[in-house]
């Protein structure tokens, strides 16, 4: 026979587990969080994190600071890279300068194809986001997603 103190701390940490494991997946999959700086700040938040192969990803790309900031073209330095830093996809933009002024934000939609249009594999991916150099810095910001089968439940 089992100790009764045995079963109780056996069970306790399987509960125990079992609720500290759900609180962390619940961490680990929330998209970034927009704060406000002072200065120059740029944020790019897409709607999730986990994603299934085929659906939209919808991304903001945010002035997060206080003053305008410039990017080389109409996409606003959105790059979709592998994790090697491979660029993916890059929108098809036009070579204009854009501004975002403070708290401006613009929203894309990447429909989980390569810049030659074929569909990207299962994996790890980042969305990132870099402006022309103002007053000598150049603000690039990244965040990783992940791109899982379509029966695969999240």
């Amino acid at each position: 026979m089992i100790p009764r103190g045995a079963t109780i701390f056996f069970v306790v940490g399987v509960v125990g587990a079992g609720l500290l494991g759900e609180y962390l997946s619940q961490i680990a999959n929330q998209a970034p969080i927009l704060v406000y700086e002072n200065g120059s700040s740029l944020t790019v938040i897409p709607d999730k994190i986990n994603y299934r192969s085929g659906e939209a990803v919808h991304i903001r790309i945010i002035n997060s600071g206080t003053v305008p900031i410039t990017f080389q073209d109409s996409s606003y330095g959105l790059q979709i890279v592998g994790l090697d830093g491979t660029v993916i996809f890059s929108p098809m933009s036009v070579h204009i300068v854009s501004t975002l002024g403070p708290k401006e934000e613009k929203t894309f939609v990447w429909d989980q194809t390569k810049t030659d249009g074929s569909k990207i594999f299962q994996g790890r991916y980042k969305i990132v986001s870099s402006t022309l150099p103002d007053l000598g810095n150049v603000l690039k910001k990244s965040v990783t997603i992940n791109i899982f089968k379509q029966n695969k439940l999240i």
